[in-house]
């Protein structure tokens, strides 16, 4: 039995096949598999594995390096509160704490009603803008509890917090898995030579177009 939808198994054949080696493909297909169900499950990984003609372990190796990729349940929003030098010295130790106190959990438990999981974050770059929280790695910086309370409430009544301070203002607040919100096609025009790597003789077809 196939994990991936109709639609979205003929999306991962599209992406294997812009790869000369099949297994080059994983990280884009763990991503596909993330948007479709919120979390890595192991029939996702059975049939990442069968597309690549990898193993399921091998698909799990490559996937467990990476922290964006979960391998188990999550909820819909996935708050992340950067407890780093530059935001714990603005207050981040006192937003971590109301983060938990206001969603009822501890850290990587999901809520009752399934819409957010809450996890501490060692760095999400934004240290400029300190002290920082994510929402589905969309970022609200120099975040108050004020400003964490208007994202929650905005979120459990289907609004979008995206106008209140965070850097992606586009649009409403993707559920976890979603990487983007446009879905990258490469014509075949513009593809720079499937082949495998050893049969490649001379620079790869774009430099010799000139593109």
């Amino acid at each position: 039995m196939s994990f991936f939808t109709a639609e979205n198994e003929k999306i991962a054949k599209e992406i294997v096949s812009r790869y000369p080696i099949a297994r080059s493909a994983l990280i884009p297909l763990l991503h596909l598999a993330q948007e479709q169900e919120g979390w890595i499950s192991k029939p996702a990984m059975e049939q990442i594995a069968e597309l690549t003609y990898t193993t399921s372990v091998e698909v799990l190796g490559t996937g467990t390096f990476y922290e964006m990729f979960k391998f188990h349940p999550v909820g819909r929003y996935l708050v992340k509160v950067c407890t780093n030098i530059s935001c714990q010295l603005l207050g981040a130790d006192e937003l971590f704490e109301h983060v938990k106190k206001v969603l009822d959990v501890e850290e990587g438990e999901i809520t009752e009603d399934g819409l957010f999981t809450f996890e501490e974050a060692e760095c999400v770059a934004a240290c400029t803008e300190a002290p920082c929280f994510t929402v589905n790695y969309r970022y609200f910086h120099r975040a108050t509890k004020e400003l964490f309370d208007e994202v929650i409430v905005d979120l459990k009544t289907g609004e979008s917090p995206l106008n209140k301070g965070a850097a992606d203002d586009q649009g409403t607040m993707p559920e976890h898995g979603t990487l983007s919100r446009v879905r990258q096609q490469i014509p075949k025009s513009r593809l720079a030579g499937i082949k495998h790597p050893e049969e490649v003789k001379g620079p790869p077809n774009w430099i010799e177009e000139g593109v």
